[in-house]
């Protein structure tokens, strides 16, 4: 069931008036580009090769930076928070190939490097592992998984980071429709039962349709 939000209350992430260019004197990318998303909701920015998605999320976890407008999150200024305070269990990252992420020879070790070392540690780790189906991925080498495979770990480092906002840069785009249906419906439990911010890049009409909002890019 999805959480009520309170209309009140401050979006998670705010994009105002946003441009962006990779050079000085190249074309906009990105061309004042506004939107907000609130804690509890799963969003998606659609659209076609070359319409800025990616760059859209690389400004979201400030990769790039817009050279007029800005991105709040939780009411502050992004280039406010230090790299610790953004990285360290507050923004996740979900990059295409989610093998970068990987760092233990297990699943379980890979995800008890980010748990906090507290008595509900194992408790916690039982809870992301059935959220996530990976019960019977533990003992396994991350890069022994299948992709569908891979991107529930994935997810799950950063569940386990206790990453408020999570940004995903095509999860499903290497997926069959029953692995890509899978992770949608986690992503969707993140945003509507656990109240985190999801936003997700996808040229997937049926992933898009799957949001709360899409945002859909184009020209």
């Amino acid at each position: 069931m999805k959480i009520m939000q309170n209309k009140k209350e401050k979006p998670a992430i705010e994009v105002k008036e946003v441009w962006f260019r990779y050079e000085r004197e190249s074309a906009d990318v990105i061309r004042d580009l506004s939107f907000q998303v609130k804690k509890g909701e799963f969003y998606a920015v659609v659209g076609g090769n070359g319409t800025g998605k990616s760059t859209t999320l690389s400004l979201l976890c400030r990769i790039r930076a817009p050279y007029r407008g800005k991105i709040v999150l939780d009411g502050q200024d992004i280039r406010k928070f230090s790299d610790r305070e953004l990285y360290n269990g507050y923004l996740g990252v979900l990059p295409q190939n989610p093998q970068t992420l990987f760092v233990k020879p297990t699943v379980r070790e890979d995800l008890l490097e980010l748990l906090p070392k507290a008595e509900r540690r194992s408790a916690r780790l039982a809870q992301i592992v059935s959220l996530c189906g990976l019960a019977d991925l533990l003992a396994q080498h991350p890069y022994d998984l299948s992709g569908g495979e891979q991107q529930r770990v994935a997810i799950a480092r950063a569940v386990a980071a206790g990453s408020e906002i999570i940004l995903a840069d095509e999860p499903t785009g290497n997926l069959d429709s029953a692995n890509s249906r899978n992770i949608v419906e986690i992503l969707q439990k993140l945003a509507h039962e656990e109240g985190r911010c999801v936003i997700i890049v996808t040229h997937d009409p049926a992933v898009a349709d799957a949001a709360d909002i899409a945002l859909r890019m184009k020209d």
